[in-house]
């Protein structure tokens, strides 16, 4: 227990130190998003859903982070294998950005730990040609370890504006285990919502230092809370895509 806890901040502090950067880079770009009345979107296949799941709609988060999901790309629905064939096919991305409200000068952040697959990297190419700002958030390490299962050769942290390092490693998993021929116990989900929550928590910062409005969900489960969150689910509805 120890050695995973010393792993996890080992890559926080990596984290830290290399990515300040990208991070401040990144929360700039979602503050003038906004500010523009444009919208920002969240995607990731499998395990990297998650990190969709916990931008949204939740206790302390800003409000106007809209996921997208996929039928057979999340994990809720049995079989969960499906998501590991799903995230490989061509077309997929295309189909689901074209039927979303996503525009040109909206912001896609792209999470996919290893970066090699189909769908996040063709949703990169969409948002190129059609003009969103997209961030990758990813392993750099974990995908220059690996080929990509793409035509182009390209992994996502290369099609991307803008990249986000959880500092994984590759495989994700950090625990070697006597009697045990493979690493257990990843790092990735805790790494990236270490770099996602305080890149919101900036960009609220930012625009409030601008003098902007910036809507935060107060928990369901304490008092006036119901009232606050139903408030700004009305007042910005133009921005909110996902009720």
């Amino acid at each position: 227990m120890e050695d995973y806890l010393n792993a996890v901040v080992s890559q926080l502090h990596q984290m830290y130190r290399t990515q300040s950067d990208a991070m401040e880079k990144t929360a700039k770009l979602l503050a003038e998003t906004i500010s523009l009345n444009q919208s920002i979107y969240i995607f990731g296949c499998s395990h990297s859903s998650i990190m969709a799941q916990e931008m949204f709609y939740r206790a302390g988060g800003f409000a106007l982070i809209n996921p997208i999901f996929a039928p057979g790309l999340t994990l809720e629905t049995p079989p969960v294998s499906r998501t590991t064939r799903f995230e490989r096919i061509s077309g997929i991305a295309e189909a689901v950005l074209s039927e979303s409200p996503i525009k040109p000068g909206d912001v896609l952040i792209l999470c996919s730990i290893s970066g090699r697959n189909i769908v996040p990297i063709e949703m990169a190419e969409y948002a190129r040609r059609t003009g969103i700002i997209s961030v990758a958030l990813t392993s750099v390490a974990y995908a220059e370890s690996v080929e990509s299962r793409h035509s182009s050769g390209k992994r996502l942290h290369e099609l991307t504006d803008l990249v986000l390092d959880c500092c994984s490693v590759p495989g994700d998993a950090v625990l070697e285990i006597e009697g045990l021929p493979v690493k257990t116990a990843a790092t990735s989900t805790i790494t990236s919502l270490a770099l996602l929550h305080p890149v919101m928590a900036r960009t609220i910062e930012l625009l409030i230092e601008a003098g902007h409005a910036a809507p935060v969900f107060m928990s369901a489960n304490v008092d006036q809370g119901d009232r606050h969150n139903a408030r700004l689910l009305s007042e910005y509805r133009d921005q909110i895509h996902y009720m």
